[in-house]
C-alpha cells in the first residue's frame, strides 16, 4: 500500500481514508487480516500511536474487527463496505462538480466532458487488455482481471 500524507488534515484521519479505499478497492478483501499497528506504521512512516487512532477510528465505524488470538481482520458486511463504496464515489463526484465550477464550467457542460472522457477511457481500457493478452505467460481470461491499484 502505498502512503501519502499532505498537511492539510491529521494523519490519523488520512489513514483512516487510506484504509477505507483499500478495503472498497479489495486491496484489504472483506474477512483479510489487517496487518498490526507496528508492521503498518513502519510501512506509512508514522508512529505507531497515530496508526492505533486510526484503526480504533475504522472499528468504532464498523470496519474492522479485533479478535484476541486473529489480530484485526475487515468487516465481513458486505452491505457496510458497499454503502462506503458509494459514499467515497459520490464524495469525488461532489468534489469533481465543484472544481468544474470552479473554472466556470456548468453540471450540464461538466457531464458532457464527463461522458466524453468515459468513452476515451473504455477505448483506452481495451487497448490496455488486448495488449495485456498479447503478453506472454497471462492468460487471457487473467489479461482482463481487475487488480487493486496502490491507495494515494
Amino acid at each position: 500500500m502505498l502512503w501519502k500524507f499532505t498537511n492539510d488534515r491529521p494523519i490519523y484521519l488520512q489513514i483512516v481514508e487510506a484504509i477505507q479505499v483499500g478495503i472498497v478497492s479489495g486491496f484489504y478483501p472483506s474477512g483479510s487480516g489487517v496487518p498490526s499497528v507496528r508492521t503498518l506504521a513502519l510501512e506509512a512512516e508514522v508512529n505507531p500511536n497515530t496508526m492505533q487512532r486510526a484503526l480504533q477510528e475504522l472499528e468504532s465505524i464498523g470496519l474492522l474487527h479485533t479478535q484476541r488470538t486473529a489480530g484485526r481482520t475487515v468487516t465481513e458486511d458486505r452491505e457496510a463496505i458497499e454503502k462506503l463504496r458509494e459514499k467515497l464515489a459520490e464524495d469525488h463526484i461532489t468534489a469533481f462538480f465543484a472544481g468544474m465550477r470552479s473554472i466556470g464550467i456548468d453540471k450540464d457542460e461538466a457531464v458532457k466532458i464527463l461522458s466524453k472522457a468515459a468513452k476515451r477511457a473504455d477505448t483506452a481500457d481495451a487497448a490496455d487488455a488486448a495488449d495485456a493478452a498479447n503478453v506472454p505467460g497471462i492468460a487471457g481470461d487473467q489479461a482482463t482481471a481487475t487488480v487493486p491499484k496502490e491507495v494515494n
